[in-house]
């Protein structure tokens, strides 16, 4: 593993160190001991698939396992824990791991639809080199929140290239060797997780899970204080309404794992706009983009993000601005996973063949999986083709002034705590290789000399800046330029 990526795994701030726990979970998700049965056989599907390709002999075996269930509509997503162990092995052509017998920690995410198994993702390594990260992952009891970094700036791994613009981890993480929180930090913070029950009405099944909350409030405030340290746009990280939520849930419950592993329709790419795109645009001041809609508890943000672009080329191929269905493309588009994710690829393709969408007052959102009950004669909007755009910034921006607001993939790394501001997060922190959320590109600008992509998001209107998230333009920030597309309507 590089250096720089040891360092943050210990700062805590990639995926793979999130805190996992056999502590009650958010609703939708059920938590169970390391026994326990339902978890066998989708643990089994993911240790045949660890060992597919190896010979007899050189095998991992599967030892304890825990996990959760998350299910919706046909299916259910298991995240498992799970200790495999791999047999003694000196021949480094035919095992992974050339050396004595070795266990391993691993996480698989495994969907299971109509008892047909599929592997979302695996992250294996040995156990006696994430000693911290195992603690946590099969440790009893609360969150213990740690209020200092432990390192020093004369550490060699400060002095570290990100090789991002020359910039070094030196110029940033001093400011995590402050204390984070102050002395009286349990005073302050039952007092700030009251003020944040009070704020979003949370209510909570009993003292137990009341108090294991609260840890990770806690926890989530520290992490949020180092993602604040280490930002270099002008955003500001704090309390949300996901802030009683763990970095697994949160990406379960309210991301989309299937944006980066799973190949989508292929588009034809649009013809280039050749004209200098104007110095600032926001379709929303021009009427072609429809009130921040919220998906719920439901990884449904693939089809908001392509409903909001078809909105927009209505508006501006027909002159009226029609809030359309969601509820239509979980339910009838048989290719996507309904709110375990989907690809607008895929999404645009199952409007054409069902024959356009209804609007949402005809087919309201419900965030779950029904029966599809599209009806033809109610469809008020149709699409001839989609087609993928550049990924370039400069040439995205002036497709989106010209041709309407655009949909969009991006790593949502940070987002659980944006509450306003352009947000910059280092590269290596929010790769354009791990993007799990759908958005919608609706303008871009500058504040204060930052440039900005303005995004329509779909958690509502009480998340960031009344449901909009502004991201950094012009440096490929999140991926934001990897997976942009948009309907055609002629």
């Amino acid at each position: 593993m590089a250096p720089w990526l040891q360092l943050l795994l210990l700062l805590g701030l990639l995926p793979a160190a999130a805190p996992a726990s056999s502590k009650p979970r958010a609703a939708g998700a059920q938590a169970w001991e390391l026994a326990s049965p339902e978890l066998r056989e989708p643990a089994r599907f993911a240790l045949e698939m660890y060992n597919r390709g190896r010979a007899a002999g050189t095998r991992a075996s599967l030892g304890a396992v825990r996990g959760r269930v998350r299910r919706a509509g046909r299916g259910s997503l298991y995240s498992l824990k799970a200790t495999l162990v791999e047999p003694p092995c000196n021949d480094p052509t035919v095992c992974q791991l050339p050396v004595s017998k070795k266990t391993l920690l691993c996480s698989f995410e495994v969907l299971d639809e109509l008892g047909k198994h599929m592997l979302l993702r695996r992250d294996c390594g040995p156990v006696d080199t994430k000693t911290t990260g195992a603690g946590r992952a099969w440790g009893a009891g609360m969150v213990q929140v740690r209020l200092h970094s432990g390192f020093s700036p004369a550490s060699p791994l400060f002095q570290l290239s990100l090789d991002d613009k020359n910039e070094t981890f030196s110029s940033f993480l001093p400011l995590l060797n402050k204390d984070p929180l102050p002395q009286d930090f349990s005073v302050q913070m039952a007092s700030i997780f009251k003020d944040f029950v009070t704020t979003y009405n949370r209510t909570y099944d009993s003292k137990e899970e009341a108090s294991w909350r609260m840890s990770v409030f806690a926890s989530n405030m520290v992490r949020a204080q180092k993602i604040q340290a280490l930002d270099r746009g002008t955003a500001q990280y704090g309390v949300t309404k996901f802030s009683d939520l763990t970095e697994e849930e949160f990406r379960t419950i309210y991301l989309n794992p299937l944006l980066k592993d799973v190949p989508g329709r292929n588009m034809r790419l649009a013809q280039p706009v050749t004209n200098v795109p104007p110095p600032q645009w926001d379709w929303r001041n021009k009427g072609a983009v429809t009130n921040v809609k919220d998906q719920g508890m439901c990884g449904s943000c693939w089809a908001f993000s392509v409903t909001g672009n078809v909105e927009g080329q209505w508006f501006l191929k027909r002159g009226t601005l029609l809030s359309l269905s969601e509820q239509e493309l979980l339910d009838c588009d048989k290719t996507d996973k309904a709110c375990l994710g989907g690809l607008p690829s895929n999404a645009y393709s199952a409007i054409r063949t069902l024959g356009g969408l209804e609007t949402e007052d005809d087919y309201s959102y419900r965030g779950r999986l029904q029966t599809c009950s599209f009806s033809v004669e109610k469809a008020k909007v149709y699409i001839n083709d989609s087609v993928e755009l550049s990924k370039n910034e400069q040439k995205l921006a002036a497709w989106l002034a010209k041709n309407g607001p655009i949909s969009v993939a991006i790593n949502a790394f940070g987002m659980q705590f944006y509450r306003h501001g352009v947000s910059h997060p280092l590269r290596p922190l929010c790769s354009p290789w791990l993007i799990d959320h759908a958005v919608l590109l609706v303008g871009y600008g500058n504040r204060s000399a930052t440039p900005f992509w303005a995004i329509k998001n779909s958690w509502g209107t009480d998340w960031g800046e009344e449901g909009y998230y502004y991201l950094h333009r012009g440096s490929g920030a999140c991926g934001v330029n990897i997976m942009a597309s948009s309907a055609v309507i002629n």
